[in-house]
């Protein structure tokens, strides 16, 4: 059963557990790319929460400068920003890994994403500029389920057996495009070929015509901390072409990145370890045009 947008999964919960706080954080969830002004009914319905409640908390955001209210509607501020700032400045790979994703956009004519895995899904952290009109837009902060994309199979299979195995059993398998891997055992089974040759391919499941590449990025005790990935029309790369053409540079720019990483910091990225409790996550703020 697939939780209400802006919901999670109901975990067990110790007695610190502040239930109007993950409310108010519900309704911040609720707004996204596809709809940044909702009405009162909107977020009720995006929430779980009553009217009366959801009304409550909005007005509380909107005296908080975090929410505004215009004509019956509502949307987020730039003050949201910073509840995600200090997360965001404490991170190193980011930081390190852009002049590498640039070198590969130059010499490659291709445009490099860098994502991390949070519960169900992945989240980029870095992104090269694209200087064209491409259908595959992907910026920092959006969220892409996991099991469709080429970024998030090499972070599921880095995921040890047991969290593996949770990934698979709370996971929404849903058809996103006609060749979504929706059974599990079939996606265990590319995951342990992944896990194999060190990176992943994906053509088509997460959007027609999407195809992408991505390998791992590990860190300081070998274990995987990101991914980056190509993600190109079918029109302009063969699956050939992103095997023999994409993947080496790729592999080249991941062992680079790796080894500034080893040099900036005798610490691994904090922000970046891959959770081993895969939680449903509350609401995606999927792009309108994503890259995987």
């Amino acid at each position: 059963m697939t939780a209400a947008l802006g919901q999670t999964a109901a975990p067990a919960h110790g007695e610190h557990y502040v239930q109007s706080l993950e409310r108010g954080l519900a309704v911040i969830r609720a707004f996204t790319a596809d709809a940044p002004e909702l009405t009162l009914a909107d977020v009720a319905r995006r929430t779980g929460l009553s009217r009366a409640a959801a009304r409550r908390f909005l007005l509380t955001l909107v005296d908080l400068h975090y929410v505004r209210l215009d004509a019956g509607r509502y949307s987020l501020t730039p003050r949201v920003l910073e509840l995600g700032f200090a997360y965001v400045a404490s991170l190193t790979l980011p930081e390190v890994a852009e002049p590498h994703l640039e070198q590969v956009a130059s010499s490659l004519g291709e445009f490099p994403a860098l994502s991390v895995l949070d519960g169900h899904d992945i989240v980029c952290v870095a992104r090269v500029p694209v200087s064209r009109l491409m259908t595959v837009a992907i910026n920092v902060g959006t969220r892409l389920p996991a099991y469709a994309t080429a970024t998030g199979r090499v972070l599921l299979a880095a995921l040890d057996d047991d969290a593996l195995d949770r990934y698979l059993a709370s996971a929404d398998l849903r058809p996103l495009a006609v060749r979504t891997i929706t059974d599990p055992d079939a996606l265990r089974a590319d995951l342990e070929r992944v896990r194999v040759s060190g990176y992943s391919i994906v053509d088509q499941e997460l959007e027609r015509g999407l195809r992408s590449v991505a390998v791992p990025i590990h860190g300081r005790r070998g274990q995987v901390v990101a991914a980056v990935n190509l993600a190109v029309h079918e029109s302009r790369r063969t699956l050939r072409s992103l095997r023999d053409e994409l993947l080496p540079p790729l592999l080249s720019t991941a062992a680079r990145i790796e080894a500034d990483l080893r040099a900036a910091s005798t610490r691994d990225p904090p922000a970046c370890d891959i959770r081993a409790e895969a939680q449903p996550t509350a609401a995606r703020a999927r792009s309108t045009s994503p890259a995987s």
